[in-house]
């Protein structure tokens, strides 16, 4: 056999500078919902306090979301900067508002929505400029 190929039945679940491959559900303790909040797709985040006094007890993820929070971003640009499902995403943000560490705004309901004919008046004036 050619040493240079590998036996079908060697299964390799990672190369060696990949490091070792961590399960979403490991980052969240196995939990599936966030401890407060829902945060929506469209839900904005901020942090409340710069990155550095928050270091410790916080794993990696949280604090590259306190990075990133230092600016308003949608939920879905949180999951879309760390790659993760939203479903962590959203577990890890729980950990942070429970904390205190973001704010979250969620969207407001159509219910609370300006009506349309305002919409339609600020079109017309902004294409009357």
């Amino acid at each position: 056999m050619d040493p240079m190929r590998q036996a079908p039945d060697d299964d390799v679940w990672h190369d060696d500078e990949a490091g070792p491959v961590v399960r979403p559900y490991a980052m969240t303790r196995g939990r599936t919902a966030p401890a407060r909040g829902e945060f929506d797709l469209i839900s904005l985040v901020v942090a409340t306090r710069s990155v550095p006094s928050l270091a410790a007890g916080l794993q990696p993820e949280h604090i590259t979301i306190m990075r990133l929070a230092q600016r308003p971003l949608s939920v879905a640009e949180v999951a879309g900067h760390l790659t993760l499902p939203l479903g962590i995403v959203r577990v890890l943000l729980g950990d942070l508002l429970d904390k205190g560490y973001i704010l979250a705004r969620e969207p407001q309901p159509t219910s609370h929505m300006p009506p349309e004919r305002i919409f339609k008046a600020v079109i017309n004036g902004l294409r009357s400029l």
